[in-house]
């Protein structure tokens, strides 16, 4: 373990931010590293608990204590072996995983958890500045192939593991960059793009083959692939977006909100985007419907773009400040949370639900809105409008951020005639990834739904392994 007494002796002490009013100027990364020795100190304050609930939280399993006593030791090789054992890319989970690793920390029982997402990016960040990550190039190789369709992380780990098995592995993205969401959805304040830039040059050097333009079921036929292919890997995501259907949804400036991050990632990437055509907040009364995490992204790209204001509203009530450790831990907890964007200046709203907008001139100016009262009915938590609780609110641009319902049905998946489950995902199990279809697997929120980038890691490490197996009988790759 660290030291046995370091987390008595030793406070929490996490990443700061720059200042709201440096950061909202720029798209670059605002958050401020720790110390290396600042880092060390943190590590000591694990306890290598008998049963690590951290384990347990981390959806890819990564064998926290060890690396954090490693960094302790001021071992920080073998830090970045254990933490890359078990994930391929900590540089992306260290910057926009929500940390339900934290949550489970027994240290979390008091409100101090390790600041495992903090140590976690540090180690992976020095290797990077130490020249220490190479490409693992396969000894030998194997004369399989394997099509990998879509390029967010699910697909990312699965090729990446596969190539490192000896197989040749071609991606195919449907946009014109790698990264799927992680390139597009998420800001470069929160996420650099260089990053996944420098991880596509290890995984060439490792013998991926990126197809960028290249949308499957549109571009090129799906069943091609599954003929000209020892397996096909199908990890596209979860992206059809849920829509609200209200009177003037079709009015101008009611936008999803993966229209308005993508268009200005590809501004900040240099994309020569025409004025005419942008989805602008400046100078506009931005309201973002949906308090997850892509609303948070969407208030933090508005207000660098020059909202007026940014009003964010919720359909669920407003979570308790702190939740009750003795019901919830080590799960992840219902309470509060800020997102840093949040901090740069937002009204939230909660338990509103949007009726209808309205506009002039065919384009949005306000939403009419109600409150709703939340009660529980047999178990299950139903709404109703509060009687005379409607009100409008100024809106001269509405992102919807409301999640998504299911992987996009044309195209690809209507063409292989795959099985899909009662969500209408790809159905697969986590056994064998397998689906329906012989040679055919699927990974990530394409087979699990919409979920965070650690379970898209692990799933596509897992179906790398069933791949593997299923193509040589056997597998050395990790489970």
């Amino acid at each position: 373990m660290g030291k046995p007494t370091g987390f008595m002796e030793y406070e929490r002490q996490d990443r700061s931010y720059d200042q709201v009013e440096k950061r909202v100027k720029h798209y670059r990364e605002f958050v401020i590293p720790l110390s290396e020795e600042q880092v060390r100190t943190q590590g000591a304050r694990c306890m290598d608990c008998g049963i690590p609930y951290c384990h347990n939280g981390c959806p890819i399993n990564n064998i926290i204590p060890e690396w954090n006593d490693a960094v302790y030791q001021d071992d920080w090789r073998n830090a970045l072996e254990i933490l890359h054992s078990t994930n391929n890319f900590p540089e992306f989970t260290g910057r926009i995983c929500p940390a339900p690793c934290e949550a489970a920390c027994t240290l979390n029982l008091d409100e101090a958890p390790v600041a495992i997402k903090t140590i976690e990016c540090a180690i992976v960040d020095k290797a990077w500045e130490n020249g220490w990550i190479h490409p693992q190039i396969a000894p030998h190789r194997s004369g399989k192939r394997v099509a990998v369709v879509g390029s967010g992380p699910a697909g990312l780990a699965c090729a990446q593991q596969l190539a490192r098995a000896g197989h040749d592995v071609t991606l195919f993205e449907k946009n014109d960059r790698i990264g799927g969401l992680m390139r597009y959805g998420i800001p470069n304040f929160k996420l650099d793009k260089s990053l996944i830039d420098r991880r596509m040059a290890q995984m060439e050097a490792e013998g991926v083959e990126f197809r960028t333009n290249a949308c499957v079921g549109k571009d090129i036929s799906a069943a091609q692939l599954v003929t000209d292919y020892d397996a096909v890997v199908l990890a596209g995501g979860s992206e059809k977006p849920r829509d609200l259907t209200v009177p003037g949804r079709e009015l101008g400036g009611v936008r999803f909100a993966m229209e308005f991050l993508t268009q200005q990632t590809k501004v900040v990437l240099g994309d020569g985007i025409p004025e005419s055509d942008r989805i602008s907040a400046e100078g506009k009364h931005v309201v973002v419907i949906g308090g997850g995490d892509t609303g948070s992204d969407c208030i933090g790209t508005s207000i660098r773009q020059g909202a007026v204001s940014v009003t964010q509203l919720e359909l669920l009530p407003k979570p308790p400040e702190k939740e009750n450790k003795l019901s919830t831990w080590p799960n992840w907890p219902n309470k509060l949370r800020t997102s840093s964007s949040q901090q740069e200046g937002c009204a939230r709203d909660w338990s509103v639900e949007t009726l209808e907008c309205l506009g002039e001139n065919g384009r949005v100016k306000e939403i009419r809105c109600r409150r709703l009262e939340w009660k529980n009915v047999d178990g299950r938590w139903i709404s109703e409008g509060i009687s005379g609780s409607e009100f409008t609110l100024k809106a001269d641009l509405v992102l919807l951020a409301m999640g998504f319902e299911h992987p996009i049905q044309e195209g690809l998946l209507a063409e292989l005639a795959v099985a899909v489950d009662a969500r209408k995902n790809v159905a697969a199990n986590t056994d064998n990834y397998k689906t329906s279809l012989d040679k055919v697997f699927a990974a990530g929120d394409m087979r699990r739904g919409q979920s965070l980038v650690v379970w898209a890691i692990r799933e596509g490490r897992q179906c790398a392994r069933a791949v593997d197996e299923f193509l040589m009988g056997n597998s050395d790759l990790p489970r």
